[in-house]
């Protein structure tokens, strides 16, 4: 349960950097506001043996600022920031921290690249798919340090009214990789 819910001026962060960017459009000065914020990778998960999406489920402050409980239901995912490290370790990596799945760079499945947020931060976003099963779990998940996800197992028969349900916030990444699910897979798995 979230408590104590307050606010205060963002100064140094690590992950985001206010901006306003000053250009010229077909003669006309202009400006916007932007946030600097990091890339990040997403993978969608499916378990082949309980015909179930994982999804991971987090407390997203912004989310509550528009008067929702602030809980989302996403694809496991995590900004880039290691250097040196390829989209496809990090991707590895957070399935491990989030859902804990030991997979092989070799299971990943690059599905494409977009841009996310793009009015105020379009930020890049590398899609991955992956099948999971019990035998690759090595830990519960959770996430790392404090970070507090919930493991979410959606049953592929539930995912198109899933999509459309209103009550359970999403994120359009996760809405996109079940459209590209259904459409490699339109009569595999139902």
């Amino acid at each position: 349960m979230i408590q104590n819910i307050r606010f205060g001026e963002c100064i140094n962060s690590p992950y985001v950097k206010p901006k306003r960017v000053f250009y010229t459009e077909r003669g006309i000065e202009k400006s916007w506001d932007v946030v600097e914020a990091h890339d990040s990778v997403s993978v969608l998960l499916f378990d082949p043996k309980k015909r179930a999406f994982v999804l991971v489920k987090q407390f997203r402050p912004a989310v509550f600022l528009k008067g929702t409980s602030g809980y989302t239901y996403e694809l496991c995912a995590g900004i880039v920031d290691k250097p040196g490290k390829s989209l496809e370790v990090i991707a590895q990596e957070e399935i491990l921290e989030e859902c804990g799945y030991s997979l092989s760079i070799d299971s990943l499945e690059r599905i494409t690249s977009f841009y996310t947020s793009v009015g105020f931060a379009g930020s890049r976003q590398t899609l991955f798919y992956a099948e999971v099963e019990d035998s690759l779990r090595q830990g519960e998940g959770g996430g790392v340090e404090s970070e507090n996800i919930e493991v979410v197992h959606l049953p592929l028969l539930e995912a198109r009214a899933f999509m459309l349900d209103e009550e359970r916030p999403k994120t359009p990444g996760l809405l996109f990789a079940f459209m590209w699910f259904f459409e490699r897979h339109p009569k595999n798995f139902f």
